[in-house]
């Protein structure tokens, strides 16, 4: 071994230690790997920042920003509406959630269809009165399985792809890695169908911050247009659309009101309907419904781009202008330039207009305006401003265009008419200009500290290789792998990624162990297509910690999981992933 390899290696030793300890986060633990690499000279200074611009960086950044287009577009939420009549039973509930979150992950990255499936599991854990935690360890590892099917369903496909590209000219094209990936996944969904069962029973994560507000009885102004699905139909029927979440107080028309309007009361053109609920069912019903809030079309006038425009909620506080007075006559649009979009007063149902309700001290608003003015807007008018949480009513944009955009984006990809970086970085830029995200909403989706560490590393995982630290390696395996057949060596191979996954990070693991099983497979005298592809498909299925993946990660808390509980169900799923991907990687990619 080699004075650089010595170093190579202990560099990487000791980030690996870093990483476990946890003592530090994972960027900053890169970050010190690379300073470590340019100081002992194993990575040039006049390449200890390409990373940064490496394909792989801009392809997870923009998979980020169309899977928070997707969730904001309503569409999964809609789709949810028709089939959740007929999710009943716990496990009919679990397989259609999981193959969700699965068939999603295989289009936009596996994190981010995760994330925008999470609200959608709690909605129906809350109207079936079942614990969520019987629904989220399976959807996180059925994320991880859909991602396996596509190029860009999750990070290690991706550099992989990358490694294949350097070592033989040629990287992995989109749908390279489908046929594995769905055999593995089909055999993974049929078994969290029924395995979930091993999960302990009656964990429940801790109260969400929307729990603690409980604030159940916000009540907001919006006006039936031509449009409106609900015109004809009667307060039963938007009820029933509702799913019962959200309550007619009264219905105005004509400037007639009918307080407590009659179930079978038809809903017509330009009534005013005064909706009682939550946040966010509101805004649910009112998108669902074509309904049109009262104040939606006044948008504060700035001098700034219109993606600052945001919805805040506050309390009425003791000393504020607004008690005792409506926003009609303290004028809050003309003085103040902020809308009133919702009002909740505990144990009070309200059944005027929103603009003529006197306002009262403890009294809940939800308030639109410029998100850069609001907290002086409050300070003068004497309000405080709630925890920060997400609040889409007043703030949602729905529409079909997110999904249309992904579409084209795969078909670009797919027939190679554009890279995949440039053909997901432009699906970015579209959703911005096309308003399906903000600018803000934009930075504040993409997860910088994953950028961060993908960029530190991919010139540390290089050194391994420049050095010869990979041949040296893959000499090592080669020397285990000699008693084994084929099929044994590829087992290796996948087996020694998914041990190594947990105690780095599954697209840290793909940098270290692809070039090595690149080399370990030329030294056994076989292509490297099927090693590569067992150590993309070893270090995206972690099913046994809930450090490994961050989709492990995310419902951990949620799920009020605890460290144990996930190798109960992962590790029975990592040998079926075991059993069932090494024969089809070897009939899809021969060893020769």
């Amino acid at each position: 071994m080699t004075h650089q390899q010595m170093l190579s290696f202990a560099i990487v030793a000791g980030m690996m230690a870093l990483f476990v300890w946890g003592r530090f986060r994972y960027d900053l633990v890169a970050v010190m790997a690379l300073l470590a690499a340019v100081l002992v000279g194993i990575v040039p200074a006049e390449e200890a920042f390409s990373g940064f611009s490496d394909d792989i960086v801009i392809i997870v950044a923009s998979a980020l920003l169309v899977s928070a287009a997707v969730a904001k577009s309503g569409v999964l939420e809609v789709a949810l509406n028709w089939v959740g009549p007929y999710l009943r039973s716990e496990q009919s509930q679990v397989i259609t959630l999981v193959a969700s979150v699965t068939i999603l992950s295989a289009f936009v990255k596996n994190i981010g269809a995760l994330a925008m499936m999470i609200p959608v599991a709690f909605q129906i854990a809350r109207r079936t009165k079942t614990l969520p935690s019987s629904f989220l360890m399976p959807m996180a590892f059925g994320s991880l399985l859909g991602g396996i099917v596509t190029l860009v369903g999750t990070s290690p496909n991706i550099i992989v792809s990358r490694v294949r590209g350097e070592l033989l000219g040629e990287p992995f094209d989109m749908f390279d890695f489908t046929p594995v990936g769905v055999g593995i996944a089909l055999a993974g969904m049929v078994f969290l169908a029924f395995g979930y069962r091993l999960l302990p029973k009656g964990r429940k994560g801790a109260a969400s911050l929307d729990e603690a507000l409980n604030i159940k009885d916000y009540v907001t102004e919006a006006r039936v247009t031509a449009e409106s699905d609900v015109v004809g139909q009667t307060v039963a029927d938007l009820h029933k659309l509702a799913n019962g979440e959200v309550k007619v107080a009264a219905i105005i028309r004509n400037e007639t009101r009918s307080s407590s309007p009659l179930p079978d009361m038809t809903i017509r053109e330009n009534d005013l309907l005064m909706l009682e609920g939550e946040s966010e069912a509101l805004e649910s019903t009112v998108a669902r419904a074509g309904l049109k809030l009262t104040r939606e079309h006044r948008l504060p006038e700035m001098d700034e781009a219109s993606d600052e425009i945001g919805v805040i909620e506050a309390i009425v506080g003791p000393n504020s202008v607004l008690a005792g007075l409506s926003a009609a006559r303290i004028g809050l649009y003309e003085r103040f330039g902020v809308n009133l979009i919702a009002v909740s007063r505990s144990g009070e149902r309200f059944k005027e207009r929103l603009r003529t309700i006197t306002m009262r001290a403890g009294d809940v608003l939800v308030l639109q305006g410029n998100l850069k003015k609001l907290p002086d807007t409050l300070r003068d008018l004497g309000c405080l401003p709630l925890a920060e949480r997400e609040i889409r009513l007043g703030n949602a944009r729905r529409s079909l265009l997110p999904v249309a955009i992904l579409g084209v984006t795969m078909v670009l990809v797919a027939f190679n008419l554009l890279p995949v970086s440039i053909a997901f970085f432009g699906a970015g830029v579209l959703l911005v200009l096309f308003g399906s995200l903000t600018l803000r909403e934009a930075y504040e989706t993409i997860e910088w500290p994953i950028i961060v560490m993908l960029g530190a590393l991919i010139p540390v995982s290089e050194s391994i290789r420049t050095t010869g630290g990979t041949d040296l390696i893959a000499g090592w395996l080669s020397s285990a792998a000699n008693m084994l057949p084929p099929t044994g060596a590829l087992v290796l191979i996948m087996v020694a990624a998914m041990a190594v996954t947990p105690f780095l990070n599954n697209a840290a693991t793909v940098l270290v162990m692809a070039p090595i099983a690149a080399s370990f497979a030329t030294q056994l005298g076989f292509r490297p297509d099927a090693f590569l592809m067992a150590v993309a498909i070893g270090a995206a299925c972690d099913f046994l910690t809930p450090i490994g993946h961050q989709c492990n990660t995310l419902v951990m808390g949620p799920g009020g999981y605890r460290f144990g509980d996930y190798w109960r169900l992962g590790l029975p799923l990592s040998i079926i992933v075991v059993v069932v991907g090494t024969p089809l990687i070897m009939f899809f990619w021969p060893l020769s």
